[in-house]
């Protein structure tokens, strides 16, 4: 028996002894993308740690190996090399935007290593082929669902465009026009700015013209701070509605007051009382003091996900993505449950969130009994 015992022992003590697994993580931690990319690797980093408070990957510890890809895909796709052929990663999670991660998700396809997007939205990066995965709720939804919300919940018939000139803001704004027309609204304005625009009144003026019930304008944080305060400053009298770009605390601070009474489309539901996700939200803002994102709640994810399929499936990569397309009601999500991967892309309940007295609050969800959160009509 005692002889047993300090054989358990001993292969205890060599377990978790064993070299970490290394999963890679690349982010936006410089540039105009700063703020989002800390927010994507705290919250990469508090996973790790609540992993490993849990006994990691079946006792052996997780280990995040990242890298600043400065929001430049040239330096996203050269750093994800360097993960998996220097560093020896096992997989790699993006908590980047969809022109970085795109870039990443082609160099995992090539050399046969899973690749998890966590919140960047554009269909091209599951596109490049059966590597490729992402957490976050893609933009044919997260716009179909926009769409949906303004024309069934809000009554808007007459919406107006304003929309960022880049990937995530152009599919977007498509799949919430597509969307919106299908149930009968018209469009009265269109028009798309450049990313850094920071003076929109000019369009405003010629929204406000247009006279619509609603105004859709897809952006970052920035760029959404900027429109928002202008939109009130001009006096339109329509409903205004983001996306998630405009999760993060840094477009509260910098539109103010004028923030009151904005929708958006997110993944993240502050106002859950799931134990993962109040979770997250308590232990970031104190591991950063600030409040917590939908950015940061998707690498959170990115970075759980990932660490349960190692669990149940070994660093096989092929072992992994079978594992992974075919998961189900995975409950360790901050901005779960994850119901489903469908065309590798988590299919989640979406929440609308609006901005009361500074705070994103509650306002309506759009479950599984919901079609339009998948991606074909039943």
């Amino acid at each position: 028996m005692r002889r047993a015992f300090i054989i358990l022992a001993l292969f205890a003590v060599c377990a978790f002894g064993q070299q970490a697994i290394k999963v890679g993580f690349i982010a936006p931690l410089t540039g105009p993308a700063a703020a989002d990319g800390f927010s994507a690797l705290q919250s990469a980093l508090l996973a790790v740690d609540y992993i490993n408070a849990h006994g990691g990957i079946n006792g052996v510890p997780l280990e995040l190996v990242y890298y600043d890809d400065a929001l430049s895909p040239d330096q996203a796709a050269a750093l994800t090399r360097k993960l998996i052929e220097g560093d020896k990663v096992v997989a790699v999670v993006s908590g980047s935007y969809s022109s970085t991660s795109r870039a990443a998700a082609a160099v995992c396809q090539e050399l046969k290593v899973p690749f998890v997007a966590a919140y960047a939205v554009h269909p091209s990066i599951v596109q490049v082929g059966e590597y490729a995965f992402r957490v976050g709720m893609a933009a044919q939804i997260q716009g179909r669902i926009g769409g949906y919300f303004a024309v069934r919940e809000l009554g808007a018939k007459r919406i107006a465009f304003l929309i960022m000139n880049n990937d995530f803001g152009i599919s977007l704004a498509q799949a919430f026009k597509d969307a919106a027309t299908s149930l009968g609204a018209t469009i009265v304005y269109e028009k798309r700015y450049p990313v850094g625009e920071t003076e929109f009144r000019d369009y405003l003026t010629a929204i406000k013209a247009a006279d619509p019930d609603l105004l859709y304008a897809p952006g970052y944080y920035n760029e959404a701070a900027n429109i928002t305060r202008q939109f009130r400053e001009l006096g339109l009298r329509c409903w205004l509605m983001g996306d998630e770009g405009y999760d993060s605390p840094k477009y509260l601070e910098l539109a103010g007051p004028a923030a009151n009474g904005v929708f958006i489309t997110t993944d993240l539901d502050r106002d859950s009382r799931r134990p993962i996700t109040q979770f997250f939200l308590k232990a970031y803002e104190e591991r950063t003091g600030i409040p917590a994102d939908m950015v940061g709640a998707s690498a959170f994810d990115a970075v759980m996900i990932v660490a349960h399929v190692l669990r149940q499936a070994g660093t096989d990569p092929k072992a992994f993505i079978v594992y992974l397309a075919e998961l189900k009601n995975f409950e360790d999500a901050a901005t779960g449950p994850i119901l489903m991967f469908q065309e590798r892309t988590a299919v989640r309940p979406m929440q609308i969130q609006i901005v009361l007295n500074g705070k994103f609050r509650h306002f309506y969800e759009y479950g599984p009994e919901e079609p339009i959160i998948y991606y074909t009509y039943p």
